[in-house]
């Protein structure tokens, strides 16, 4: 046989790929919107625009153009000098004691510059949490509906997920009583998402009291996603979770990615909500700063903007975003109305998505939710996400963080899809 490379012969290579690696990239919503774009007739003649109602990046559109302020701050200090060097693992100091007195203004107790750990994006604070959480046995409780990037870094690290699931009907409130049945002696955290993605909801203070005591009941830590934090424009105001950092240890995961709308600016924190100091009488901020040791770091010259940027971002900003989120909300909720293959449970409240409900059996030649999408997507260049990539098949993930005018087209389109394809009495 002929031999390949210098002796070897096709079939004899010795490396293979990580399989851990090839089924978490299952779980991608990256992946799934990717394939759905991918799947879009580039040679149709249909002119008309793409757009996105499946992303969570609405930075493209000039009505979410981040603040001018963070701007300057990051153009400062570029230009200073003092951030071209590698900073510490854990985050320069000016930055974490930023972080730490911005989160500090909505607890109960004062934060630490040491209780803040900086990440590259809310996306590596999860990485480096569940790796930290990783043992053999273990097991994790996860929402679902919910961000699968969780349930892809506990596959790679081989940690079991089960899931809770969120209820429709009950504003998404977690079901209390169907997570505590799923807990045994190896779970070792609940993920709280506030307010949260995929559904639009915001917590009470009430229920995540509730959601507390299970945990405490349990013996169990929080992981609180918290990168959608006071985006909220509902009846609800945003609750930290680090309200509760007495009654059990919560780790807080945030970003600026959302609030200040710059994803790609990649600077993300991990937080120990921790008054009683059980994380380190664990060990578990020690394996912390240990899996710092071995990952890359956020940009230096973003964290040396960071405490310009929370110090001098007008609160007109902050507002504006609001105001722009409530008032492509508004339009969402109504428009999805009227589509009467589509339901609403309730109306988003928080983050920049909602969760809506497929009503299959009033289409015609839809298999399920993966289908609808790639057939929206090629008919009428409207992008969203299939429920399945979040763990509720059938059912869609709509984003609203899109321009006004944008946002009445693509609902519209998705209208006139649905009727197109809509079953005939």
């Amino acid at each position: 046989m002929e031999k390949d490379g210098g002796g070897v012969t096709a079939g004899e290579w010795r490396f293979q790929p990580n399989e851990s690696l090839m089924a978490a990239s299952s779980l991608s919503v990256r992946g799934v919107l990717t394939e759905i774009v991918a799947n879009i007739d580039n040679e149709s003649e249909d002119t008309r625009p793409r757009i996105p109602l499946g992303h969570g990046d609405p930075s493209v559109f000039p009505c979410f153009r981040t603040a001018p302020e963070a701007v300057d701050a990051v153009v400062s200090a570029l230009r200073s000098g003092q951030y071209n060097c590698y900073p510490p693992c854990v985050g320069l100091a000016p930055a974490r004691r930023a972080i730490a007195d911005y989160l500090s203004g909505d607890l109960p107790y004062k934060l630490s510059p040491d209780d803040v750990y900086l990440t590259n994006g809310c996306a590596q604070a999860i990485e480096i949490v569940v790796s930290v959480l990783a043992r053999p046995g273990a097991n994790i409780l996860l929402p679902r509906p919910g961000y699968q990037f969780y349930a892809a870094r506990a596959a790679y690290n081989g940690i079991e997920v089960r899931y809770f699931n969120l209820l429709p009907e009950s504003k998404w409130e977690v079901d209390l009583d169907g997570l505590e049945a799923l807990a045994d002696e190896n779970t070792v955290a609940m993920v709280i998402v506030n307010p949260g993605n995929p559904c639009g909801n915001t917590f009470t203070y009430q229920h995540l009291a509730k959601a507390t005591n299970t945990a405490k009941k349990l013996g169990i830590m929080i992981i609180a996603d918290e990168v959608y934090e006071h985006l909220t424009f509902g009846s609800n105001p945003f609750v930290p979770m680090g309200m509760f950092g007495e009654v059990v240890p919560v780790l807080t995961l945030g970003s600026i990615s959302k609030r200040w709308v710059v994803p790609g600016w990649r600077l993300g924190w991990i937080v120990t909500n921790d008054p009683n100091g059980v994380l380190n009488q664990t060990k578990i901020v020690e394996c912390l700063k240990n899996y710092l040791d071995i990952s890359c770091d956020p940009a230096t010259f973003v964290q040396g903007a960071i405490p310009q940027i929370i110090k001098n971002t007008n609160d007109d900003f902050l507002r504006h975003t609001i105001s722009v989120l409530r008032q492509t909300a508004d339009i969402c909720y109504d428009k999805l109305k009227e589509i009467d293959c589509i339901s609403c449970p309730s109306k988003p409240e928080g983050t920049m998505f909602v969760m809506v409900k497929l009503d299959l059996s009033r289409l015609e030649g839809i298999h399920d939710d993966m289908d609808f999408c790639f057939k929206l997507a090629k008919e009428e260049l409207v992008i969203v996400l299939p429920g399945c990539a979040v763990g509720f098949k059938n059912w869609l993930r709509i984003t609203f963080a899109v321009d006004p005018s944008s946002l009445e087209d693509g609902l519209e389109r998705l209208k006139s899809f649905c009727l197109k394809h809509s079953k005939r009495s």
